[in-house]
């Protein structure tokens, strides 16, 4: 290749070297004043000039219609390398070679930008490279599932879903470390957004990362709670539990006392003080048993048991959960609605801890469907594999939807809105997905849905 270009580079010279040459042939005629010489010399200079000249707008013009075909992707472009003149045929050869060393370059540059594409696709965080007027100049697809969107490629876009949101990303600048809410179709999420900043080709650009941080917080929710119920748990017991033998004992020497007695008027008034004192005990060991109950509740909280998973049958499953919801509730009128999809779908994780959450989840819709007096009561199941692999099972009841004052709270350890209720039903069940390594969460709509999510 070397060769090549020095072939070619002789040439150029040898053309300058036979300009400047009749330049000094007309330079000399003039100095001699021989007309003749000084006529022929000019032509041949003039002669030279043109055809360096025609040679240069030939080549010149072939250079810059390969940058436009390059510019326009055009791969077809191809100059003849079996030209009459050898100048031509050995700059059609040059343009040639380097048509295809652009190409493989571009062609290269497009597969490393295919390549870190992909990479983004497999990360779990949310990436957006947006531009100074808001253009969209990449996005993942992590990004495009946490806001909702199959299309994004302008910020206003995100009008329609939030308009909070929109400002924030609007308005965000490099370094800022934001929080927001973001509630959607699929639930409520709380996005943590980081910013930072990048040049390319002399374009400012703003790279975002999104990650939904409703998992740790929610972590973080419960590890607080779990502390204050452990540190109540003890002092109540300790304080309750000898109230209740006290009272238990204190009932039984009254009782036998009782059997001795022998009676008369003068006992009467014994009677009457050891009835009272029969009530008051009878009051205060029914308060301690009580509490003894209220806190076996809250401590059934602290002490779900490990997991250990295995592989069963949905649709079985699900169907025997169903089962004893009717054995639970007999008196009810309720239509149960079961889709597993596919038929034969398998779920790994421990099938007893799971039960609990379903049956408590088709426990609250049935007292739902009931307090809400529905007359053609429906509880729907459905069961299915989504585009990640996970398994997901969705509960939902046409019953009054749960308003969302108290949709905000009804994951919070003792939050109750029934009477006589603990409060800590659902929060055990989310706490057994998490232990699980899946999610449990309330989609918010016309009807009350629960998603149990398995990853």
């Amino acid at each position: 290749m070397k060769h090549f270009y020095r072939h070619i580079t002789d040439r150029y010279l040898f053309r300058a070297i036979i300009s400047c040459s009749m330049a000094m042939g007309v330079t000399l005629s003039v100095l001699n004043g021989n007309i003749l010489w000084i006529i022929i010399s000019s032509l041949l200079l003039l002669i030279c000039l043109y055809w360096q000249w025609k040679l240069y707008r030939r080549h010149t013009k072939k250079v810059l219609f390969l940058l436009d075909a390059i510019e326009n992707d055009d791969t077809s472009i191809h100059f003849s390398e079996k030209e009459d003149i050898a100048d031509d045929q050995l700059i059609n050869q040059a343009l040639n070679r380097v048509a295809s060393i652009l190409y493989n370059v571009k062609n290269e540059t497009i597969q490393q930008e295919k390549y870190y594409e992909l990479i983004l696709d497999c990360i779990s965080t949310g990436i957006l490279v947006l531009n100074d007027t808001g253009a969209v100049y990449q996005k993942n697809n992590e990004a495009l599932r946490l806001l909702g969107l199959d299309v994004f490629t302008h910020i206003k876009q995100l009008a329609a879903i939030d308009t909070r949101l929109m400002e924030i990303l609007t308005q965000c600048r490099s370094g800022d470390k934001l929080q927001t809410r973001l509630s959607n179709e699929r639930g409520t999420l709380n996005l943590s957004i980081r910013v930072s900043n990048i040049t390319v080709r002399r374009e400012h650009l703003r790279i975002l990362a999104l990650n939904d941080i409703n998992n740790e917080l929610d972590e973080k929710e419960i590890d607080s709670w779990i502390r204050l119920i452990r540190v109540l748990t003890h002092e109540i017991m300790n304080s309750v539990t000898p109230i209740t033998s006290l009272s238990d004992t204190l009932l039984t020497l009254i009782q036998d006392s009782e059997e001795q007695n022998i009676k008369g008027e003068h006992i009467s008034s014994e009677k009457e003080t050891a009835e009272e004192i029969r009530n008051g005990l009878h009051t205060i060991s029914a308060t301690g048993k009580g509490l003894l109950s209220f806190v076996e509740n809250y401590r059934r909280f602290t002490r779900i048991p490990t997991p250990e998973p295995s592989l069963f049958y949905v649709k079985g499953f699900i169907d025997r959960m169903v089962e004893l919801a009717r054995y639970q509730y007999p008196d009810s009128h309720i239509t149960f609605r079961i889709n597993i999809t596919p038929d034969d779908l398998i779920l790994y994780a421990d099938a007893n801890l799971i039960s609990q959450v379903l049956i408590n989840i088709l426990k609250n819709a049935i007292q739902a469907i009931e307090a809400g007096k529905v007359h053609e009561g429906i509880i729907t199941l459905r069961a299915y594999c989504n585009e990640s692999e996970a398994v997901l099972i969705e509960v939902s009841n046409n019953g009054p939807a749960i308003p969302e004052e108290i949709a905000e709270h009804i994951f919070i350890p003792f939050f109750t809105t029934k009477e006589g209720g603990s409060g800590v039903g659902l929060s055990i069940s989310r706490q057994i997905m998490r232990l699980s390594g899946g999610s449990l969460s309330l989609h918010p709509g016309k009807e009350t849905m629960f998603v149990l999510k398995f990853n």
